[in-house]
């Protein structure tokens, strides 16, 4: 523990040089306890990516999910021109990204934000590989938010193809929750659609502390995962995620009792156990081989609230509700 630990914290103070606005102040090696914020991952070629918020957005390799190798150079070296423009104050710090395989190729969705503002954009970047040093094709704008003009906020995109083969993408916000879009075969939002609101929390004030939504599909069903209450607090951070289900894309999505997450329902999957975890959030859900799996991040209590990667082995119920089990080392 006490060489992971050094690890962790050496990769926390490279993320911490990094984030001065040098994007490329960071440095390869290989750890066994990842320090991540907002993960997603893929599998090319047996090889596993992972992806996180970061200068450029961090990405990490790995044959084996155990041993993760971070690399130095980032995803976006070079961030579009459009994207300073469209959100003031945004320079180099990339949030919550996801990344998917649809027709060919890999789209990467990111975020790009200030942090407690609601003017937002999330870009599109495509590429043939995932390999280390690809160079991602700037692809514009997905979806923009404005102070003045939306309720929500155009953060934490996640792509989904229904079982059509239809390309959507779901996001969203403390605002107005979780939203979700039609995309075309270019997977921008497709002509004439508007996002419509399909989860939210049912509160008296004005917070909304929902967002981080993921949609996973498994026989016949849409289980979409959200992030509830507060992250980025270290050992003061609530982020617990919840669950519901549709036979649509488009919802209802109802959890197992029955309750609407448009009217605040939710099961609970995963929150901090106050004894490794203070709280996780920020989750994906994927199908690698035979086995399903759930990953976050979780505010570590041993690295005194440091965020690390959390992996869990889904165990479906009979009745078709997640169950999660640590993974097997």
């Amino acid at each position: 523990m006490r060489f992971q630990l050094a690890l962790a914290l050496g990769l926390l103070a490279a993320t911490a040089t990094a984030q001065d606005h040098r994007p490329h102040a960071r440095r390869t090696f290989t750890t066994d306890t990842l320090m991540v914020h907002d993960p997603v991952m893929a599998e090319e070629g047996g090889v596993y990516h992972l992806f996180s918020t970061g200068n450029g957005l961090q990405h990490a390799t790995s044959a084996d999910r155990r041993t993760w190798t971070v690399h130095e150079e980032p995803v976006l070296g070079n961030i579009p021109a459009w994207t300073h423009d469209s959100v003031p104050g945004f320079r180099h710090h990339v949030w919550a990204p996801d990344v998917i395989r649809y027709r060919d190729r890999w789209w990467l969705a990111y975020s790009c934000s200030t942090f407690g503002k609601r003017t937002s954009a999330i870009g599109l970047a495509s590429a043939e590989s995932l390999a280390v040093g690809t160079e991602w094709r700037d692809e514009g704008p997905l979806v923009c938010s404005r102070e003045e003009r939306d309720n929500w906020n155009a953060i934490d995109p996640n792509f989904v193809i229904d079982e059509q083969g239809q390309p959507w993408l779901t996001f969203g916000s403390f605002w107005g929750g979780i939203q979700l879009v039609r995309l075309d075969s270019t997977m921008h939002v497709a002509a004439g659609e508007r996002p419509r609101t399909i989860a939210r929390r049912k509160t008296t004030g004005r917070a909304n502390p929902i967002e981080a939504p993921f949609i996973f599909r498994r026989d016949g069903w849409y289980y979409l995962f959200v992030s509830w209450d507060y992250c980025c607090r270290g050992m003061e951070s609530t982020y617990c995620v919840a669950v519901g289900r549709s036979r649509s894309v488009a919802g209802p999505y109802l959890d197992r009792d029955g309750r609407d997450m448009l009217q605040g329902g939710g099961t609970l999957v995963i929150e901090g156990d106050k004894k490794e975890f203070e709280a996780a959030g920020h989750s994906a859900a994927y199908r690698f081989g035979d086995e399903d799996l759930f990953i976050c991040h979780g505010y570590s209590i041993p690295m005194e609230g440091a965020s690390i990667l959390v992996q869990r082995r889904i165990e479906w119920t009979p009745d078709g509700w997640p169950k999660l089990l640590k993974v097997e080392r």
